[in-house]
């Protein structure tokens, strides 16, 4: 499990390879990825949105923006936590995810950026 704390909001990321699939004629790598956020700090905090930097060992850098996760804009009071599951596609069996979500304090209105730590995206039979 990989794990960032920033500014009291801790982000823990698990993978798991899902396994291969064909979409529009074109092998793709499944990966699942299980992420929880934790309000660590002692103030009630909002997701607003999200931005992801997809590294694929085949293809550019891919970004992805957008506002909350899984169509949520969670709010998280203090030592809540909040999880949710998504995936990604990529045309390697090597690659990786990074980035940040947007937030705002609910006590002074101050919106901050909480990073998501680089997390590794590889098919178990690729280490060998």
């Amino acid at each position: 499990m990989i794990q960032q704390i920033t500014k009291g909001i801790k982000i823990s990321v698990k993978t798991h390879f899902e396994g291969t699939r064909f979409q529009n004629q074109r092998l793709y790598y499944t990966f699942s990825y299980h992420i929880t956020i934790e309000n660590k700090s002692s103030d009630t905090v909002q997701l607003l949105s999200r931005h992801w930097n997809i590294f694929d060992s085949l293809k550019s850098k891919e970004i992805v923006e957008g506002d909350g996760v899984i169509g949520k804009k969670p709010v998280l009071v203090p030592q809540q936590k909040y999880t949710y599951y998504s995936h990604c596609f990529l045309t390697s069996p090597i690659g990786a995810m990074e980035g940040y979500y947007n937030m705002i304090n609910f006590s002074n209105a101050e919106t901050f950026k909480v990073k998501i730590p680089v997390f590794q995206l590889t098919v178990p039979s690729s280490l060998n």
